[in-house]
């Protein structure tokens, strides 16, 4: 499983800023003010770039990845809110699939989060790099790694009754705002991706709080994460 270009995309400064003090040979372009970095990390080609938050900045950046730079899979990293009971500050979410949580067409008759006339409103991702992603997630941070379901919303999620109802009724492990975006455009464009989440709050009323205070050490997590996938890719 080699790629000749890889897609690393951050939503925030933060969870990209450690990839840039490693990158090697690197060249920067600018596309719909987005900065793409194409660069080598342990013999890997790599275009790392910060979509911006929301689901419009980061399907603007992944087809920019895809036909502009030719990248030939996708890893999308950063930090998320623990939607699953069983995850703490820190742990990390590996996606098995991911959809749109705030597409809610209920009134016309379809399930919430479902995209009207579309084949498929949830997006698998790749199984070989979601068995890396794990596999290395779990070499670093032993029983504190989660395969799952992603959700994507153009929300911050600060209310325990909204987590309630993501876990209970789209089984949610985990709520962000890009990730499922990401996952649409791959799949309509048929490239490999994986999102690989680190915990940063409980995305329940105290969100605010420890957000800003563990996205550093959740941006770190991250960051191993896909260090390590890069080291087995060129092994």
């Amino acid at each position: 499983m080699g790629y000749q270009k890889l897609g690393v995309i951050g939503a925030m400064k933060e969870e990209i800023e450690m990839f840039h003090a490693h990158l090697q040979d690197t060249q920067e372009t600018v596309k719909a003010g987005i900065t793409f970095v194409e660069g080598t990390l342990h013999g890997q080609r790599i275009v790392l770039c910060r979509s911006g938050v929301g689901k419009v900045n980061a399907a603007v950046t992944t087809q920019l990845l895809i036909d502009t730079f030719g990248v030939e899979a996708i890893v999308f990293t950063g930090v998320a809110g623990a939607v699953d009971p069983a995850l703490n500050v820190g742990d990390l979410v590996v996606s098995t699939d991911l959809m749109q949580h705030d597409v809610d067409v209920t009134a016309l008759g379809f399930p919430r989060g479902t995209i009207p006339y579309q084949e498929s409103s949830v997006f698998t991702a790749n199984k070989e790099l979601r068995e890396l992603a794990a596999a290395v997630s779990r070499e670093k941070f032993e029983g504190r790694v989660l395969e799952g379901r992603i959700l994507s919303g153009d929300q911050f999620i600060a209310s325990r009754e909204v987590v309630s109802t993501l876990h209970s009724e789209l089984q949610g492990a985990c709520v962000e705002m890009e990730g499922a975006a990401v996952a649409q455009v791959c799949t309509m464009n048929e490239v490999p991706f994986v999102v690989i989440r680190s915990m940063s709050d409980k995305a329940d009323g105290s969100a605010h709080v420890n957000f800003a205070e563990f996205t550093q050490l959740a941006s770190e997590h991250s960051f191993q994460i896909v260090d390590g996938m890069l080291l087995r890719l060129q092994a």
